[in-house]
């Protein structure tokens, strides 16, 4: 039986952080899948098929890696493609916090999918979403904070 994960996110946009998660959950998974969804607590700097190409990008010769995109409870993605496993990455124990929460709810509505929270190399935790797009904003080099290869699309104001 081929072992899936689901490694959801607003990935906006997808940081070398990010990819760090994925490769170490290739080491436990057969394959996974990165979801992107729609978080109403922030607003969308990229839409989201800016934002699964840019993951597209950085995945680029990965194997057992797909990306999708959706809208709507982590869990019914797991559901609706039979994926018993969430992945979830955490910087410090301010995100950890936050993803404890979301997994002992998800546990609480569906029991039958374990989430898996995996700490970022040292090397990356000090890289967030957010950083990324305040560079951008201000016209700054994002290199060293993006996976290798992956170009982001300029901010228009």
């Amino acid at each position: 039986m081929k072992r899936i994960a689901l490694f959801p996110g607003s990935f906006d946009p997808f940081t070398a952080g990010h990819l760090n998660i994925l490769k170490r959950a290739l080491t436990m998974f057969d394959s996974v899948v990165v979801a992107v969804g729609v978080n109403q607590d922030k607003r969308g700097f990229y839409d989201n098929d800016t934002r699964v190409e840019i993951i597209k990008q950085a995945v680029k010769g990965l194997e057992g890696v797909s990306v999708i995109k959706y809208d709507g409870l982590t869990i019914d993605v797991c559901r609706e493609l039979g994926i018993k496993h969430v992945v979830r990455g955490v910087r410090n124990m301010l995100d950890f916090e936050t993803e404890r929460s979301i997994a002992d709810a998800n546990r609480r509505l569906a029991p039958e999918i374990e989430t898996i929270i995996i700490p970022t190399a040292q090397e990356f935790a000090h890289i967030s979403s957010s950083a990324v797009r305040d560079i951008l904003r201000h016209h700054g080099d994002t290199s060293l904070f993006v996976p290798e290869g992956v170009k982001l699309p300029p901010y228009d104001e």
